[in-house]
């Protein structure tokens, strides 16, 4: 990884050291080999990867269809489709390049004991992190229903806490009446950073069917529609996890280099890109000179010089 004095975008997360602050995130690009297909595209323009949310048991999702594009974004409800923990340490980890980027694992369950399970089964593993995903909208079990309640986020925490010592992410749900105090509970059982925020349930209907165009029902809306929702919740969150020095991966409708000064300047350390990889593959390195072309012209040395300088 480059050094900090020589590389302007490098970024200390959790004790890892990132060359970028763009996180790419989980869902977005299968199990950190899906883009490496498109020509120019490298993981190595990301400062870390987040593979697909894994489960204990693999899943076959949820039916078709399941996505959708909308105004200025994306539905999506692909019901956590993966093949079980065990098939990803034991045969996907290996054939990355932990040397190009930071791999991040994303954990979700029906349970806290799945939760845990999983936990445990990437501890023993190369992977950097752990990401909890208390917060997927589109599935039936488990995922926003721990999210949403922060008693029960703080034991999913908790309970991950006591099976790993790699960084974990909380990736926090804004579909909950205060996202802060799920960042303080969160924080107090063992988080080492959050991530805000995940997807917002919406849904569209099919007007000459009369029934609902995804099969799930309802879905996690991405995006650009979603952008000034995430960037409040992360300037809330943030408000909290200044005290702890809690990192944040700000998310939620990035596209552009300004967009990721937004977040940057809102609070995050980092900043997560997903659904435009879906239009423009090649994002990453935009977004990269961007940053460097707006530190030059600032006289900014540092792009974490940038986290939380809002000025109100």
């Amino acid at each position: 990884m480059a050094d900090s004095q020589i590389n302007p975008l490098h970024v200390d997360f959790c004790g890892l050291p990132l060359a970028t602050p763009i996180v790419l995130l989980s869902g977005c690009v299968g199990f950190g080999e899906e883009y490496t297909r498109v020509e120019g595209f490298s993981n190595a323009d990301a400062g870390a990867v987040v593979l697909k949310g894994t489960t204990r048991e693999p899943r076959l999702g949820n039916p078709p269809h399941r996505v959708c594009e909308t105004p200025m974004g994306m539905l999506n409800a692909i019901g956590l489709q993966n093949p079980g923990v065990d098939t990803v340490v034991d045969d996907i980890l290996p054939g990355l390049d932990f040397n190009e980027t930071r791999f991040i694992a994303n954990v979700c369950g029906s349970t806290i004991d799945d939760y845990a399970a999983v936990t445990k089964r990437f501890d023993d593993s190369p992977i950097d992190a752990i990401e909890i995903n208390i917060s997927c909208p589109n599935i039936k079990e488990g995922g926003v229903q721990f999210g949403n309640v922060p008693e029960m986020s703080a034991r999913v925490v908790a309970a991950c806490r006591a099976q790993t010592s790699k960084p974990i992410i909380t990736k926090l749900s804004p579909n909950q009446t205060d996202i802060a105090e799920s960042a303080r509970v969160c924080i107090e059982a063992g988080s080492d950073a959050l991530a805000v925020i995940n997807t917002m349930m919406g849904m569209a209907i099919d007007v000459e069917k009369r029934t609902p165009v995804i099969g799930n029902v309802r879905g996690g809306l991405s995006g650009p529609a979603i952008k000034p929702i995430a960037l409040l919740k992360t300037r809330q969150v943030y408000e909290v996890a200044k005290h702890h020095n809690v990192p944040i991966i700000g998310q939620g409708g990035i596209t552009t280099a300004k967009d990721a000064l937004e977040f940057l300047i809102a609070g995050a350390s980092t900043v997560g890109i997903g659904t435009a990889l879906f239009y423009d593959p090649l994002v990453c390195k935009k977004i990269n000179r961007g940053l460097l072309d707006y530190m030059d012209r600032h006289e900014i040395k540092s792009v974490s010089h940038l986290s939380g300088t809002l000025q109100v």
